[in-house]
């Protein structure tokens, strides 16, 4: 296998992580407004991610520098072609992480409850966006011969593309739902369950469709293998939802996550963004990557800080690993 090969492994892995991290935590800010009843329990909501959530975007950090550094022509034309989605999903993380911080820097009430409602909507857009942006990227879109995009935002939200959108929102809210009944105690655990139920029944519908649709489109024998993991681990998850096992559905919806990311990749390669005008101008591992020196540095970097993110992450994870309810929310509000 060559270097670039193995960089597109990577990066596809770093991509993994960032959804099944940053995906709980944009369904647990989604659930403020759906399932918390009153400001306690949307601290609860908000405390479950709060030691965490700076430390999934990490992921995405790492996932854009190492595209940018393994294939140059793959993030040139990227960015300069999804502008306008990426940008509004950087706006909304930052704002996003300004509203974690913020929150609870006064005692007014109309204070807090405005950055819990900017909490809300940072978490639903850029959940939602990501699966436009990825629909787009595996499905296709408008590259000359330059490897330049040359279509317009509009040609970006086309129907596979918006269907891919409500995939990721859906899951993602999904995953949060069953994060939270694992994190929590008493009656918003048990709502956390109906509520899982519910939208994992609605994620079920939409994630089955957008993935056959993959399948037909571009798959092969091992993208029809992924599309089973993730199907079959998301119906499993729904029946360890509904038994009570939320450690077991919260690890299958990881699962259904990881294997319906592994399909796109896998219906990808060895493109990294196909061309809908003419095939032959399509970015791919080989013409979109860097120098093979360029690509060795890098592995030998990766080599040395890749288990040491994962230990100081997977050590964050164990000392916030207990259950919290309203009862541990103090009275006051500042």
């Amino acid at each position: 296998m060559e270097l670039h090969d193995v960089w597109f492994v990577l990066i596809a892995v770093l991509w993994t992580g960032y959804f099944f991290l940053e995906g709980f935590d944009f369904g647990v800010g989604v659930l403020t407004r759906l399932l918390a009843r009153d400001r306690a329990e949307k601290r609860v909501l908000i405390n479950t991610i709060g030691p965490v959530w700076d430390g999934n975007e990490v992921w995405l950090l790492t996932a854009g520098g190492a595209t940018f550094a393994a294939f140059p022509e793959w993030y040139a034309t990227l960015f300069s072609g999804f502008y306008l989605p990426l940008l509004v999903i950087l706006l909304c993380l930052i704002v996003r992480g300004v509203a974690f911080e913020y929150r609870v820097k006064r005692p007014e009430e109309r204070w807090q409850r405005n950055w819990e409602t900017a909490i809300f909507w940072t978490s639903l857009i850029p959940a939602f966006l990501w699966g436009v942006a990825f629909g787009n990227i595996v499905h296709g879109v408008k590259i000359d011969r330059d490897l330049e995009y040359v279509g317009t935002v509009w040609d970006l939200l086309n129907p596979y593309a918006l269907l891919g959108g409500l995939v990721t929102l859906t899951l993602f809210t999904f995953h949060g739902t069953v994060f939270t009944a694992l994190k929590t105690v008493g009656d918003i655990r048990e709502r956390a369950r109906t509520l899982a139920l519910r939208v994992g029944l609605v994620t079920a519908v939409l994630a089955l469709a957008f993935l056959v649709w993959t399948q037909a489109d571009s798959g092969d024998g091992k993208s029809l293998v992924a599309l089973v993991v993730a199907v079959a681990a998301l119906v499993v998850a729904l029946a360890a939802n509904q038994a009570g096992r939320e450690g077991w559905a919260f690890a299958l919806s990881g699962v259904t996550i990881v294997a319906a990311v592994a399909m796109l990749f896998l219906t990808l390669f060895p493109n990294v963004m196909p061309s809908t005008l003419d095939a032959d101008w399509s970015l791919t591992v080989t013409n979109a990557s860097s120098s093979p020196y360029t690509l060795k540095i890098m592995t030998w970097l990766a080599a040395i800080a890749t288990p040491v993110v994962l230990l100081y992450q997977g050590w964050t994870y164990w000392v916030f690993r207990k259950r919290i309810g309203t009862q541990h929310i103090a009275e006051t509000a500042h």
